[in-house]
């Protein structure tokens, strides 16, 4: 009976988040704010309407919610765009939360607030919502502009710096304010980063490998069933590790946005992604009595204003802070307003481990409500705000401004201009990754080997056997990137050497001693790390002992071999990384989509639905010009983009349509594109369709006649796919080609189709019906 409510219980949350949200649709709200309330009216502390009751299994509704939420949140933030973004658009987000954080520690010491309180609160209100920041720009137009895609920007890097918090509040909530606890926080965030780099350079390596594969040789179905499997996996795993699931759904999220099968993955996963992320929102709205937000209704509307004033003020500095235009970070910041996911997921750690009275998780629902609802209105306005702020600041910040950005401007010029550091970068990023993989690998090595022991017992094959065979084998594992890192140190020792010594007397000597102090320097740190990192005690010491000698063998004897391997290894990552996914409308991948204020241009996009008029219809035929003044400067179909498509392009159900135009001009042109009539669409055939051969009498009206003047294509729908004669076979036979009586004709097409035109075939001249001809 237990799998019978739960299917009762995900219909019921399925049908009110349904309903609810097209009202909050038809208000002209944010659907999430509907799924909230759903969950609030017929969730078990509302005992009149109470639908949903057993907390358990809202719990488990809420955790599927959030894997296939975190997971379409990673799709969005592939290293490529992480690399378009830049790492100044990186610090401004990691800037804008800390200015969130210490003006909410500001608020918490003037509540009079506990500094866990105070900590935990800041966390919640220092990250963005994802989700609702996408929808809202979605729902109101302005994910091309300019604007839009900072906002859009902030947000997903947000989500890095969510999983980061999460990481270390779940450290913090396990020692407290014990004295060791910045050793243990320090010690969390080192193993997550070794987690995400060991685990990201798997998934690279063998997620794309086993899509291409699968795309060869299986199915989508499979292929789904694949991902949904990776999916679920790589969240127990984090889980398993010490981390968040969300670490696991995010990170694979991520993999599959480097890889070329992002897009069929992204439609795959487009109606489960829908429907579990409403659940998650409905489940939230579950979780605590709805009376508690009007018992708390003065504290939840004052951190909300507190919300809408600090994180635009912070955002907005720091985006102001790398270069950007003031009026575009100010709208940046207004867009960046709403709180959501990532918030409800700390207030429920906190919560859970008693660092937060009961009272915060409503609390921050509460204030994602209403920061969920003015958000609509502030995007809406943003200009007119940010304009407004604008015409009355000093004549001194202006100036301040416009010098500071002219600073920053010859900043960049000068370091593009720096060649060492352009010749060195790339082996400083290598080396990071590098040792971040090792350390990860030996940092879980003592979990791997338990769960190897787990499976195979202690003593398998030999006494201590899964040990001897685990360290060996990883011993020889860990030799190519070791080997990677001291290439990459002897490559810049080199270099630095080279550029230190010029210009100086006996430079060649100078340089070569400077040389080997360097690499004496760089092999004592690796050294001091590989001992800090290695097992000493036990078994391991003398297996590691006896592994560093085979290692060191195999160096001297494989070496050119393994930098080969090296090579292979990292020519896979880097053809993964920059293979392209797609031309995608994504909102910061597109500059040349940039509105030009001063022509009062915007740009909206929309999606052309299953039955809509519009489908299967030339650009011409909708004379969409005349009719509503927009112009179609770009489709987006299957994750390819076809810009400024020409009159001749036919629209099909599911695009993705790019219009361009005055504010009312876009919005009518939009009504136009998904106007859905309810007219009767012709039923596909497509499955029905099959091969019938038909002989040609020697009285049939075909005899004598070519295939070209004939048109059973166009008269009856049915195509001639090969013609039989005198024995002889002649397949697709060419329009000139001329019927006989006795040919048979092999005809492609529908039964009915097929049925009309042998009816015509054998029909007598003389049997027509005066009013058929």
């Amino acid at each position: 009976m237990q799998g019978f409510y739960f299917i009762q219980d995900l219909a019921v949350i399925l049908a009110v988040a349904g309903v609810v949200g097209w009202v909050c649709k038809r208000l002209g709200l944010s659907v999430v704010v509907g799924f909230l309330v759903a969950g609030m009216v017929v969730g078990p502390f509302t005992p009149t309407l109470a639908l949903v009751t057993n907390l358990d299994r809202i719990q488990t509704f809420a955790q599927i919610g959030l894997v296939f939420l975190m997971f379409s949140i990673g799709l969005r933030l592939s290293l490529r765009r992480l690399r378009r973004l830049g790492v100044p658009m990186l610090l401004a987000a990691l800037g804008g939360a800390v200015g969130v954080y210490y003006l909410t520690r500001v608020l918490g010491a003037a509540m009079g607030w506990s500094g866990h309180t105070s900590l935990f609160l800041a966390a919640m209100l220092m990250i963005s919502s994802t989700a609702i920041i996408g929808k809202v720009l979605q729902e109101t137009g302005a994910t091309h502009e300019a604007s839009g895609q900072l906002a859009m920007g902030v947000t997903l890097l947000e989500g890095i710096i969510a999983v980061v918090t999460v990481t270390a509040l779940n450290s913090y909530v396990q020692f407290g304010g014990a004295g060791d606890a910045r050793a243990s926080l320090a010690s969390e965030l080192g193993m997550l980063g070794a987690f995400v780099v060991m685990a990201g350079v798997a998934g690279l390596l063998i997620v794309p490998w086993l899509l291409k594969r699968m795309t060869i040789s299986a199915d989508e179905e499979l292929q789904t069933l694949a991902i949904g499997a990776l999916l679920f996996g790589l969240a127990w795993i984090a889980q398993r590790a010490g981390f968040s699931l969300v670490v696991g759904a995010f990170l694979l999220g991520t993999i599959v946005a480097e890889t070329a099968h992002r897009n069929q993955v992204e439609r795959t996963f487009e109606g489960m992604r829908d429907i579990f992320s409403a659940v998650f929102f409905v489940a939230i709205g579950m979780q605590f009595n709805p009376s508690q937000l009007i018992e708390d209704a003065g504290l939840i509307v004052a951190v909300a204003v507190f919300t809408l004033l600090a994180r635009p003020a912070a955002c907005s500095a720091a985006l102001m802070m790398i270069g950007t235009q003031p009026k575009d970070a100010l709208r940046a910041g207004l867009m960046v307003t709403p709180i959501g996911e990532f918030s409800f997921i700390i207030a429920q750690l906190g919560v859970a481990a008693a660092v937060l009275p009961g009272e915060f998780f409503p609390l921050v629902v509460g204030v994602s409500l209403l920061t969920t609802l003015v958000s609509p209105l502030l995007t809406r306005n943003s200009e007119a705000i940010a304009g407004a702020l604008l015409a009355r600041q000093p004549a001194w910040f202006s100036a301040w401004v416009r010098h500071y950005r002219e600073w920053l401007d010859r900043m960049g010029a000068r370091r593009r201009r720096n060649q060492l550091w352009q010749l060195s970068r790339k082996r400083f990023v290598q080396i990071s990754v590098e040792i971040i993989l090792v350390s990860g690998v030996l940092v879980f090595s003592g979990q791997m080997l338990e769960a190897v022991e787990k499976w195979v017992g202690h003593d398998w094959l030999f006494p201590h056997g899964p040990q001897v065979l685990f360290w060996c084998g990883l011993g020889l594992l860990l030799i190519a990137p070791l080997v990677a890192i001291w290439r990459n140190v002897s490559a810049l020792s080199l270099l630095y050497s080279q550029v230190a010594t010029s210009g100086m007397g006996r430079r060649a000597q100078l340089a070569r001693a400077l040389e080997s102090l360097l690499k004496a320097l760089a092999g004592g740190a690796m050294y001091l790390w590989l001992a800090a990192m290695l097992p000493t005690d036990g078994v391991a010491r003398w297996l590691l002992l006896a592994s560093a000698v085979a290692a060191v063998a195999a160096i001297l004897l494989m070496r050119h071999r393994l930098i080969y391997w090296h090579s292979n290894l990292e020519a896979e990552l880097q053809s993964v990384m920059a293979s392209p996914a797609g031309a995608k409308m994504a909102a910061a991948s597109a500059s040349w989509l940039q509105p030009h204020e001063e022509w009062d241009l915007n740009m909206i996009e929309c999606v052309l639905p299953d039955l809509a008029d519009a489908q299967g219809k030339k650009i011409a035929e909708l004379d969409l010009r005349a009719r509503s003044g927009a112009s179609i400067v770009g489709i987006e179909r299957q994750g390819f983009m076809i810009p400024l498509p020409g009159p001749k392009a036919v629209l099909y159900p599911r695009d993705r349509v790019l219009l361009m135009g005055t504010p009312e001009q876009v919005k009518a042109g939009k009504a136009i594109l998904t106007a859905v009539s309810g007219a009767p669409v012709s039923e596909s055939l497509f499955e029905e369709v099959q091969m019938e051969a038909l002989p040609v009498p020697e009285w049939s009206r075909a005899a004598g006649q070519t295939l070209d003047v004939l048109a059973p294509a166009r008269v009856f729908g049915v195509q001639i796919a090969g013609l039989k004669r005198n024995g002889q076979r002649i397949l697709n036979p060419a329009a000139e080609e001329r019927i006989r009586a006795g040919d048979e004709l092999l005809a492609l097409g529908a039964p009915e189709q097929i049925r009309a035109f042998k009816i015509w075939l054998n029909t007598r001249p003389e049997d027509d019906d005066p009013a058929d001809v």
